[in-house]
């Protein structure tokens, strides 16, 4: 049987989707990686990444010997985050977490990122670029490492026994300081700012195959996982919004052409195309903190609970009368100062719906906005909404107010694991 496999490495999981010749899904799993480990300040978001990869090729042994070997295998995973590695390709840091907010660190009275900015470089906070610059001014990159990687490359890199990392254009744009027109790093800006560029991995300027696995079959670069997501949920991409909330949140819209953009709104590569794309950093997470304000004061799990109040509010009331809630309690990419806000607070709404449904609607009022710039840069609206990730998935109520600001019904994929169908699909593409 022909099949590919795709594997996504997640922030908080691992999801493997393999699919038959005819698109089909054959089987899939996911599962917690729970690969946090702590660091030596409460502020770092760090994790283990050989326990990730160990996960992973648990998990991919157990579908070889059920299915037999795969024809292609396809990466994705989280974005913009780094590792260390050796000169035999081996691990020699944490993986610092695009959640890692290191670059915001002032060091002799200047961050990273201002550091960066200051020579023009386009780069936010969790950004590999910005993370490697402050732990090269540190001195906290390894003695021995050589090499920086994503933790879904240094897999693939793994698999295939190689020993240096090859990044996808795709891939190495999410690291930050990259020319989207050529495809490569601006090396000299990068130079000029004091970052050591030794470290930079190869670049192609798509996803290829990168080498073969130990299975004896072809490995392509890992994708972005906004990419891959997109390539997995969306089947007519110029016509398709996608919108996305799952710990964070995320809305993407193609574009043939290279567009400027600026603040909040990203020109990413998508095969030869772009995607515009706006990421929240709370997004989906603001919601989950809410819930965590609730089970501190029931003593127990809340979403049930939540999803009743919101729904009785939204009968009684409407969207409109819920509080304004502004969610963007971790900044912005632009603006990592800005912080979140409640107000629209009346004797009548005081309730618990009111708020709820005022996060929820906060979430979604954060991507319409950025969707809007989209527009004006594009000329053109959606005429398909799908949605991806686990808080329009799992939340009716939230799919249903999304419809209402956006516009438009919000389809959700057939399959869950979006992002790893998408790279087994690229992969599978490789073999054509």
């Amino acid at each position: 049987m022909k099949y590919a496999l795709g594997i996504d490495t997640g922030t908080t999981s691992i999801s493997i989707a393999a699919l038959n010749e005819a698109h089909e899904l054959l089987t899939s799993r996911t599962v917690n990686h729970n690969a946090f480990i702590k660091g030596k300040f409460p502020e770092s978001r760090i994790q283990n990444p050989e326990l990730i990869r160990e996960i992973v090729m648990s998990n991919l042994e157990s579908i070889v010997s059920e299915y037999g070997k795969p024809s292609a295998i396809g990466f994705t995973g989280q974005m913009h985050g780094i590792l260390y590695i050796n000169a035999k390709g081996e691990a020699v840091s944490p993986l610092y977490t695009w959640q890692d907010p290191s670059a915001n660190i002032p060091v002799n009275g200047e961050s990273s990122l201002q550091i960066l900015h200051g020579h023009g470089l386009k780069c936010s906070s969790g950004y590999g670029i910005a993370t490697h610059l402050y732990l090269q001014r540190t001195g906290k990159i390894p003695s021995d490492a050589v090499k920086l990687s994503t933790v879904s490359d240094y897999i693939a890199m793994r698999l295939c026994g190689n020993s240096t990392p090859v990044f996808s254009a795709e891939m190495a744009a999410g690291l930050g300081a990259f020319n989207l027109r050529e495809r490569q790093f601006e090396i000299d800006a990068l130079e000029s700012a004091g970052v050591n560029v030794s470290f930079l991995p190869t670049v192609q300027k798509r996803c290829q195959i990168i080498g073969t696995s130990s299975y004896g079959v072809p490995v392509v670069s890992s994708m972005g996982d906004n990419q891959a997501s997109f390539k997995g949920s969306v089947t007519d991409p110029d016509k398709t919004l996608l919108l996305n909330v799952g710990t964070g949140s995320q809305v993407s819209f193609m574009t043939r052409g290279f567009a400027e953009v600026e603040g909040d709104i990203e020109l990413r590569p998508y095969g030869d195309d772009y995607l515009l794309a706006g990421s929240a950093l709370c997004g989906g997470r603001a919601y989950a903190m809410l819930e965590g304000f609730y089970r501190e004061l029931a003593g127990k799990e809340c979403y049930s609970l939540m999803s009743g109040h919101a729904e009785k509010f939204l009968k009684s009331n409407g969207l409109d009368e819920a509080w304004e809630v502004d969610t963007r309690f971790n900044g912005t990419r632009s603006d990592p100062s800005i912080t979140g806000s409640i107000k629209g607070i009346t004797a009548d709404n005081f309730t618990p719906g009111a708020m709820t449904v005022g996060v929820i609607r906060g979430i979604l009022e954060e991507l319409r906005g950025m969707y809007t710039v989209m527009k004006k840069l594009t000329g053109r609206s959606a005429s398909v909404i799908v949605g991806s990730g686990n808080g329009l998935r799992k939340n009716e109520i939230m799919r249903r107010i999304a419809g209402e600001l956006f516009g438009l019904e919000v389809n959700i994929p057939e399959y869950q694991e979006e992002a790893a169908r998408g790279c087994a699909l690229l992969a599978m593409e490789q073999l054509m």
